[in-house]
C-alpha cells in the first residue's frame, strides 16, 4: 500500500511541535544526563544506571519523551484520517463510483454497477464512520495533552533543564529555576498552537456531520479540554474551546451536563477581559446565546413571558450585565440584545442580578438602533400582571421621554437624542400596552410630550410634530412640501396634479386604502386621548407666539387642518363637532380688542385650514375603489363635464370648415412638402384628424383627391423604416398618438375603411412583419421558394433581424403599431380588417413563443375585449400558455379587466375561475386575489356561485373565497351540501379560531410598526379578515346551523367564566379567540339576536373597561367596534355610554369609541415586586487584613469613595503581596462579585489585583474551600435532579457566587492535596520558585475563615459582621485534575 504521504496536503505543525525543540528530532541518549556512563556498553549502562542516584531523572525523561512520541503518533494519525476524508478525496470517491456528473451534469452509472441508491447509502455509512473515528481520534489526542498539563509536570522533567535564555511575560523568577521555568513555558505555547489546531478541527467535523454530535460524550469531550481555558494559555486557545463547548451542545440535558465542570467563572474572567481579547469575549458570548436557546424551558407552558428558566448563574449575568453598561465595549450591543432575550424568558433573573436597570438606562441613551427593541420588550411585560410588577409605575419606562423632554439642549447630537426618543414613544404609542402606562396618573405623561410643544425651541417643536403625523399615520404627500413652503394650493391646478404625481398609485392596487379597519378605530382612540390632553391649545398657542410665515406655522397649521380631517371621519358627529369649533382659535380670530399680532395670526390660520379643506380631495392622489371608476360626486367632475361640452362646440365648428380654408390647412402641414415628419406641424396633422377629417367628404378629398392622406399614412409603412426607425422618448410618442388617432378617425367612416381595406398596404406590411417571428409562416415561406421575394419587395427587415425584434422595440417606435393595432380592435370594421390581413391568425402563433415574452404582454395589453372573438381567444391562449410568466401577466391583466368593469363579465369570470387550476401556485394566489375582490359586488358573487367552482383543491388559499361564498343562501346551500359547512365549523371551533387571533395581531402589528406594510400587502380588505362564524352568520340558514350547533352557549360560558383571567396564558388567548368570534357574529344582523339573548355584552364591556391583561382589554375594544357595525348594535351600545361613529348618511361604520376616555385608558398603580435576592452570606473572618481588603473592594461600587478604596488596595498590596496570592481570598472577592453590582473596568481591575491564574487546580482549591466554608442542604442535595432547578428554587443545587456547580454522580469527600499544594487550611504558601507559574498559589493560605464581605450589604460602608452560613452547595471539583481518580471513586461509592 503507499504511503499516506501521496496527499499534497502539507502537515501542519502544530501537530508535530509537541516536545521541547531539542528533542524534536532526536532520540533521547542516556549519556546526555549521565556523562559517567560513555564508554561503557550497555550491559554495564544498565547496571550503572541501576546504581546512579540519577535513574529517577532518566526514568521520567523517558516517560515524559515516549508520552512526547505517542501524542505526535496520536496527532499524525488524525491528521492522515483527515486527509482521507477531506472533500477532494471524497469527490475522487464517488467520481470513482460513477456517482458525479459529467460535463453536462449527467450521472454517469458505474458500468458494473446497478443500485446507484444503496451505493449512496453505503458510501454516506463509510464517510460518517470515518468522521466519528477522526473526531474520536482528535479527542483522544485531546486526553493525552491533559496529562501533559504543566501544573503536573515535577521540576525534573525534561522540559525543565533545556537550557534558554527565554523568559516568561518578561518576567525573571528567582533561584536557579527560571530557565526551566521559561523552557517549560515555550512548550506550553507549543502544546497550546496543537491544541487549538486540534480543537478547530473537531468544529470542523461537528460542523460538516451533526450526527458526530449525537455519538459523542459531551462529559469526556469538556473533560479533555477544560486545561485550554485557562489563564495562561493564549487567548485563541480559549475562543476555540468555548468554541468547541458551543458546537457540542444539542439539548438541556446536554447544558446541565456541563454543570460539573465549573465553567462559569472562566466565563465571568473572559468577560471582564480588555478588547484586545475581542476573539475570546465574542465566543464566550455565543457560547451563552448557546446556553439560553438550547437550555432555557419554561416553568409551565400555560404561564406567559418571564416565567422561564434561563440555565445561568449569577456571577456570569452579573458579567454579562456588566459589558452591557460599560459604553466603550464593542460587545455592549449583542450584550444589551442577549439580556433583553433573558428578560422574556426568565425576568426573575434579570431583576436579581439588576439588569433591568441596565435596560432601561440603554433604553433612554442608546445605543439608539435597539432602542424600539427593548421598548418592545418592556412593553410586552407591561401587558401581565405578573411581570408588570417588576416595572415601578410611573418612574420606569418614563425614562423614555427624557429625550423628548430635555428641550434646552444643544448641538446635532441632541437632535438626534430627541428623534431616536421620538421613535421609541411612538412605538409606545402604538400598543396597548404603551397607551395604557403612559395615561397614567391622568394622562401626565402624555401632556408631558405635549407640553413640550410650548417650550420656545424650534427643533423640539418639530420633533413633537412629526412624532404626531407618525403617531397619528398621516400620509404626506408632495403638495404638503409646497403647502409648507408657502406656495397656494388654489394655484396647483389639475396639470400640476399630474405634476405633482411622478409616481402614481399602480394600476394594480389592491383595494381602496380609504376604507375603513380596526387601525383605524385604535387611531380615534389615540386621537382623543391627545385632545383630551391638550393637543389643540398646544397647537394654537404655537400660532400666537410663532411668525405666521414661518414654516413651522404652516406645518402646525397642516396638523391642525389634518386632526380636524381625521375627527370628521373617525369620531361621533358628537365629539368630532367640539374639534371642529376650534373655540380658541376663533376667539381669538374674532376679538377686536386684542391689539398684538395673535388676531391676525388665528385668521390666517383659520384661512389656510379652510383652503387646505377645500383643496385636500382634490390634491390627494385617486384611490381605486375597486372598479377605478370616477366618483360621481367628485369635485372635479363639473370640470370635466364642461371641458367635454367646449371640445364638442370646436370639432362641430372644424366640421363646418370651407374647401379653401381646408385645403390651405392641408399645405400648412407641410406634409405635401418635406418627407421629414420632424419639420410636420403635429398641432395642425392633430386638429384635422380629430376635425374636419371626421366628415365623410372631407376624408376622400384628403385621401383620394389631394393624395394628402396617402403621403401621411405612408409615413407609417414600416417598408419606409421612416416611422419605425425614430427612436423611442417621450417626445417622439406624439406620432404613435398621430397614427392611433388616424386609424380611429379613417374606421369611423365607410371611406377610410375602403381606403385602408383596398388602396393602403399598412395593414398588410404588419403582419408581413409579424409573420417573420411565426416559425410556421417562415418555415412556409422558405419551402415555397418566395421569402426572398417577400424581403426584397418589403425589406422591412429579414427573418435574421425582423422588424418586431426585442431590441427595435425596446428602442424604436416600432412598438406604436402595437398599440395602432390595439386601436383598431376597438371598432368593429377594425376587426374586420385585422382578420382580412391575418394579424390574429399571427398573433396566436407568436403567443406560444417563450423568447418573445415583451412582444406577448404589450399584445395582451394593447388588444380591447369589449366585443367576443378573436381578441378574447388570444388571452385565453395567453392565459393557458405553458410559461408561468406569461399566464401570471395574462391574469393580472384579466383581473384588471375585471376591476375596470362596472358590471360583472360572465366571460371574464370564467377565464378567472380556470385560473384556478393554474399548476403554478403563484398564479392560483394572484387569481383568488382578484376573485375575492371582485366577490365584494354581490351579482358578481352570485354569478361565481351559480357557476358553482370546486376550490377544494386550493387549500388555505381558497378559505377566504370559500368564506364568501357563505354570505350568501345560494353558495351557503352549495357548501352545505358538499359537507364544507360541518367540516369547517368543528375546525374552526378547535383550531381556526386561534390561528385568527394570531392573524389579526400580525396585521396590527404590522399597521403600526416603524415601516407598515403596503396596502396592496395587507391581509383584509374589510373592517377585520373574514371569519366563519361571522360570515355563517350573514344568513338566515347559517343562523340557524349555529344555533343547532350551540357553539354561541359555549363561547358566552368561556366569557363569563374567564373574562377577567390575568395568569394562565392558553385561557387568555382562548378567551381572545372567543371574543373575536363573538365580535364577528355580533357584526351581522342576523348573529345580534344571540348577544341579546346570551346577554354578554355588559361581559365584554366589563372586560374592555377592567381586565388586567392590556392586550385583552383592546380585544374587547375591537369587539365593540364590530358589534357597533349594525344600527342595533350602535343603539344597544349607545346604552352604555359608547358612541359608535356614523356617515352623513347615517349609515354605521363600524367605529366605537367610550365618552369617557380618560376612565377606559386609565390603570391603577401596582405594587413592586418583592425583593427577589435570597442572603448569601458565607462565614465570617477573623483576620483584619483580609476584612480590609474586602472592605475597600466593596467601597469600589461607590463612585465618591472608589478612588480612596482603589489606592487603599493599592497600598495594601504593596505592602502585603502574599495575600493576594492566597485563594481563600480569592474565593471571597468572587462571591462578592457574584453577588453585588461593579461596572465592568472595576471588575476588571479587581481581578487583576489577584495574582492568581484561573486553571483547574485553582478550581479544586476552591472546591475544597467551599465544602469548608457553607453547609450542605440538609437533604441529600448531591442528588437534586436538575429538572428540580427550575424557578426560584433552582439556585439552591449551584453556587450562585461562583457558579460551579456539585454534580449528584460525585459528591464523594474531597482529596487534601493539588499537585504538592496543601488545601487543608492550615499550611501557607511554600513560594514560587518551586511552581510553575510565580503568581500561582496554593489551595488557601493562613486565612481558613471566610469573613461576610462589608459590600454585600452597603456599598458606601463596613457592614457589622454577622454569622453564620447559607445554604450554599460547595464548588464541583473539576474532575480528574490534582486528584487521584481512585479516590474520587471511592467517596463516590461510600
Amino acid at each position: 500500500m503507499a504511503p499516506a504521504a501521496a496527499s499534497d496536503t502539507p502537515i501542519p505543525t502544530q501537530f508535530i511541535q509537541v516536545g521541547p525543540p531539542t528533542s524534536r528530532n532526536q532520540p533521547l541518549n542516556p549519556t546526555d544526563v549521565l556523562p559517567e556512563l560513555e564508554g561503557k556498553d550497555l550491559q554495564e549502562q544498565l547496571l550503572n544506571t541501576g546504581q546512579s542516584d540519577g535513574r529517577e531523572n532518566l526514568r521520567r525523561q523517558v516517560e515524559a519523551q515516549l508520552s512526547n512520541a505517542k501524542a505526535q503518533i496520536t496527532a499524525l494519525t488524525a491528521l492522515m484520517e483527515q486527509i482521507r476524508g477531506s472533500p477532494t478525496n471524497t469527490r475522487a470517491r464517488k467520481k470513482a463510483a460513477g456517482l458525479m456528473p459529467g460535463k453536462r451534469g449527467i450521472f454517469i452509472p458505474h458500468p458494473e454497477r446497478t443500485s446507484s441508491r444503496n451505493r449512496d447509502e453505503h458510501l454516506d455509512r463509510d464517510d460518517f464512520k470515518t468522521t466519528l473515528n477522526q473526531a474520536r481520534s482528535l479527542i483522544q489526542t485531546l486526553l493525552s495533552y491533559r496529562t501533559q498539563y504543566p501544573g503536573n509536570l515535577p521540576s525534573s522533567h525534561p522540559m525543565a533543564v533545556t537550557p534558554s535564555t527565554a523568559s516568561y511575560g518578561g518576567s525573571d523568577f528567582s533561584g536557579g529555576g527560571s530557565s526551566a521555568t521559561s523552557q517549560s513555558m515555550l512548550n506550553e505555547r507549543d502544546m497550546d498552537r496543537s491544541r487549538t489546531g486540534i480543537m478547530t478541527s473537531l468544529v470542523a467535523i461537528l460542523q460538516r456531520s451533526l450526527r458526530v454530535c449525537y455519538e459523542l460524550d459531551i462529559v469526556e469531550v469538556v473533560r479533555a479540554i477544560v486545561p485550554a481555558l485557562a489563564d495562561h494559555a493564549s487567548k485563541e486557545s480559549r475562543a476555540a474551546t468555548y468554541r468547541l463547548i458551543r458546537h457540542l451542545l444539542l439539548d438541556a440535558e446536554s447544558v446541565d451536563r456541563l454543570y460539573s465542570f465549573g465553567l462559569d467563572w472562566y466565563l465571568v474572567r473572559s468577560l471582564a477581559r480588555d478588547n484586545k481579547h475581542a476573539v475570546e469575549k465574542e465566543q464566550a458570548i455565543k457560547l451563552i446565546r448557546a446556553y439560553i436557546d438550547i437550555g432555557s424551558s419554561r416553568k409551565s407552558p400555560t404561564v406567559g413571558a418571564g416565567s422561564g428558566h434561563v440555565p445561568l448563574s449569577e456571577g456570569v449575568m452579573r458579567a454579562l450585565v456588566a459589558v452591557a453598561e460599560h459604553p466603550e465595549d464593542q460587545f455592549r450591543h449583542i450584550a444589551l440584545e442577549t439580556l433583553t432575550e433573558i428578560l422574556l424568558i426568565d425576568v426573575d433573573l434579570v431583576a436579581r442580578t439588576e439588569g433591568i436597570r441596565v435596560l432601561l438606562q440603554a433604553l433612554a441613551d442608546g445605543p439608539h438602533e435597539i432602542s424600539p427593541l427593548l421598548a418592545g420588550a418592556f412593553l410586552y411585560l407591561v401587558d401581565s400582571p405578573r411581570t408588570r410588577v417588576y416595572l415601578k409605575p410611573g418612574l420606569d419606562l418614563e425614562i423614555a421621554l427624557t429625550g423628548l423632554t430635555d428641550a434646552y439642549g444643544k448641538g446635532a447630537s441632541h437632535a438626534e437624542q430627541m428623534r431616536a426618543s421620538s421613535r421609541v414613544v411612538a412605538t409606545m404609542l402604538r400598543s396597548w400596552s404603551g397607551l395604557m402606562y403612559l395615561c397614567m396618573d391622568n394622562m401626565r405623561a402624555i401632556s408631558s410630550i405635549i407640553n413640550t410643544l410650548r417650550i420656545p425651541s424650534l427643533e423640539t417643536r418639530e420633533v413633537i410634530l412629526d412624532l404626531f403625523f407618525d403617531v397619528l399615520r398621516i400620509d404626506t404627500p408632495d403638495w404638503y412640501q409646497a403647502f409648507i413652503d408657502g406656495r397656494r394650493l388654489t394655484v396647483i391646478g389639475p396639470r400640476g396634479v399630474a405634476a405633482i404625481r411622478k409616481n402614481p398609485e399602480p394600476p394594480d392596487g389592491t383595494h381602496n386604502t380609504d376604507r375603513l379597519n380596526i387601525s383605524h378605530q385604535y387611531i380615534a382612540l389615540l386621537l382623543l386621548v391627545f385632545l383630551e390632553a391638550g393637543l389643540l391649545d398646544a397647537l394654537v398657542g404655537i400660532l400666537e407666539s410663532e411668525d405666521p410665515t414661518a414654516n413651522l406655522t404652516r406645518k402646525v397649521t397642516l396638523l391642525l387642518g389634518e386632526v380636524l380631517h381625521i375627527s370628521n371621519r373617525l369620531l361621533p358627529s358628537s365629539m368630532a363637532a367640539e374639534v371642529q369649533s376650534l373655540p380658541r382659535l376663533f376667539a381669538l380670530a374674532s376679538d377686536s380688542h386684542n391689539i398684538d399680532n395673535s388676531r391676525k395670526v388665528a385668521s390666517v390660520a383659520l384661512a389656510s385650514i379652510d383652503s387646505f379643506n377645500r383643496n385636500h380631495a382634490r390634491l390627494q392622489r385617486p384611490k381605486t375603489d375597486g372598479n377605478n371608476r370616477q366618483r360621481a360626486n367628485s369635485i372635479e367632475d363639473t370640470m370635466r363635464r364642461n371641458q367635454r361640452q367646449v371640445e364638442q362646440a370646436k370639432i362641430k365648428l372644424s366640421m363646418q370648415i370651407d374647401d379653401k380654408s381646408f385645403q390651405d390647412t392641408l399645405m400648412k402641414t407641410q406634409v405635401m412638402v418635406n418627407k421629414d415628419a420632424t419639420k410636420w406641424d403635429l398641432d395642425i396633422i392633430m386638429s384635422l384628424i380629430e376635425g374636419p377629417l371626421l366628415n365623410p367628404k372631407r376624408v376622400e378629398e384628403a385621401f383620394r383627391v389631394l393624395k394628402w392622406g396617402k403621403r401621411l399614412i405612408s409615413f407609417f409603412h414600416p417598408t419606409a423604416n421612416r416611422f419605425s426607425a425614430m427612436k423611442k422618448s417621450s417626445y417622439n410618442f406624439r406620432y404613435i398618438h398621430m397614427g392611433c388617432s388616424l386609424l380611429t378617425t379613417l374606421v369611423s367612416c365607410p371611406e377610410g375603411v375602403k381606403f385602408l381595406r383596398e388602396e393602403d398596404p399598412l395593414l398588410k406590411q404588419i403582419a408581413d412583419c409579424l409573420n417573420q417571428l411565426d416559425p410556421v409562416c417562415t418555415t412556409l415561406l422558405h419551402l415555397c421558394g418566395i421569402a426572398a421575394d417577400v424581403e426584397v419587395q418589403f425589406n422591412p427587415g429579414t427573418v435574421a433581424d425582423p422588424q418586431f425584434s426585442a431590441e427595435k422595440i425596446a428602442s424604436t417606435l416600432t412598438y406604436g403599431y402595437i398599440e395602432m393595432l390595439g386601436t383598431l380592435s376597438k371598432h368593429a370594421d377594425g376587426i374586420d380588417l385585422m382578420e382580412k390581413a391575418k394579424i390574429f391568425t399571427t398573433f396566436y402563433h407568436i403567443s406560444e413563443l417563450k423568447s418573445r415574452e415583451d412582444l406577448i404582454k404589450a399584445i395582451i395589453e394593447n388588444i380591447d375585449y369589449t366585443t367576443g372573438g378573436h381578441a378574447r381567444i388570444v388571452l385565453s391562449k395567453a392565459l393557458t400558455s405553458s410559461y408561468m410568466d406569461i399566464r401570471f401577466f395574462a391574469t393580472t391583466h384579466l383581473g384588471q379587466l375585471i376591476r375596470s368593469t362596472s358590471k360583472a363579465n360572465e366571460w371574464t369570470l370564467r377565464l378567472l375561475l380556470t385560473q384556478l387550476y393554474d399548476p403554478a401556485v403563484e398564479v392560483r394566489e394572484l387569481a383568488v386575489q382578484f376573485l375575492e375582490e371582485a366577490c365584494e359586488s354581490m351579482d358578481v358573487l352570485e354569478l361565481v356561485v351559480q357557476m358553482q367552482p370546486t376550490l377544494d383543491h386550493l387549500g388555505e388559499i381558497g378559505h377566504p373565497l370559500l368564506l364568501k361564498f357563505m354570505s350568501t343562501t345560494i353558495g351557503f346551500r352549495f357548501l352545505y351540501k358538499s359537507g364544507y359547512i360541518d367540516r369547517e365549523m368543528d375546525a374552526w371551533f378547535h383550531e381556526r379560531n386561534y390561528q385568527y387571533v394570531l392573524q389579526v395581531e400580525v396585521y396590527l402589528a404590522q399597521a403600526f410598526s416603524s415601516n407598515p406594510q403596503d396596502d396592496e400587502n395587507e391581509p383584509m380588505q374589510g373592517m377585520v379578515p373574514p371569519h366563519f362564524y361571522g360570515e355563517i352568520a350573514k344568513t338566515e340558514l347559517g343562523c340557524q346551523v349555529l344555533s343547532d350547533k350551540g357553539h354561541f352557549a359555549e363561547f358566552a360560558h368561556v366569557i363569563r367564566q374567564h373574562g377577567m383571567e390575568s395568569d394562565d396564558l392558553d385561557l387568555i388567548v382562548k378567551l381572545k379567540s372567543v371574543l373575536w368570534a363573538v365580535g364577528n357574529i355580533g357584526a351581522a344582523p342576523g348573529g345580534l339576536p344571540f348577544l341579546e339573548e346570551e346577554g354578554i355584552i355588559p361581559n365584554i364591556l366589563d372586560i374592555a373597561e377592567t381586565s388586567q391583561v392590556l392586550s385583552v382589554r383592546g380585544t374587547a375594544f375591537f369587539v365593540l367596534g364590530l358589534i357597533s357595525s349594525t344600527t342595533q348594535g350602535a343603539e344597544l351600545l349607545e346604552e352604555f355610554e359608547w358612541e359608535a361613529t356614523l356617515t352623513p348618511l347615517g349609515d354605521t361604520t363600524g367605529l366605537c369609541v367610550p365618552l369617557d376616555v380618560a376612565g377606559f385608558v386609565q390603570i391603577s398603580h401596582w405594587p413592586s415586586a418583592p425583593d427577589l435576592r435570597e442572603p448569601r452570606w458565607i462565614q465570617p473572618t477573623d483576620d483584619s487584613m483580609e476584612l480590609q481588603i474586602l472592605t475597600a473592594i466593596g467601597n469600589l461600587q461607590n463612585t465618591v469613595i472608589a478612588n480612596e478604596a482603589a489606592r487603599s488596595l493599592t497600598r495594601f498590596k504593596a505592602q502585603h503581596r502574599q495575600i493576594f496570592s492566597s485563594i481563600t481570598l480569592f474565593y471571597r472577592v468572587l462571591h462578592i462579585l457574584s453577588t453585588q453590582r461593579y461596572r465592568l473596568p472595576v471588575r476588571r481591575y479587581i481581578l487583576d489585583l489577584f495574582d492568581i491564574d484561573l486553571d483547574p487546580d485553582v478550581m479544586n482549591a476552591m472546591y475544597n474551600l467551599s465544602a469548608t466554608f457553607h453547609h450542605r442542604p440538609e437533604s441529600p442535595s448531591a442528588s437534586v435532579s436538575p429538572s428540580r432547578r427550575k424557578g426560584h428554587s433552582r439556585r439552591i443545587e449551584e453556587n450562585v457566587g461562583l457558579g460551579i456547580r456539585m454534580a449528584a454522580a460525585e459528591s464523594g469527600q474531597p482529596a487534601t492535596t493539588t499537585n504538592g499544594r496543601t488545601t487543608d487550611g492550615a499550611k501557607q504558601h511554600q513560594g514560587s520558585s518551586q511552581a510553575k507559574h510565580s503568581r500561582r498559589v496554593n489551595g488557601s493560605g493562613e486565612h481558613h475563615q471566610v469573613a461576610s464581605s462589608p459590600a454585600a450589604t452597603k456599598p458606601s460602608r463596613p457592614a457589622a459582621q454577622k454569622n453564620g452560613s447559607i445554604a450554599l452547595n460547595p464548588v464541583k471539583r473539576i474532575e480528574g485534575f490534582g486528584v487521584d481518580e481512585s479516590a474520587v471513586s471511592g467517596g463516590e461509592s461510600s
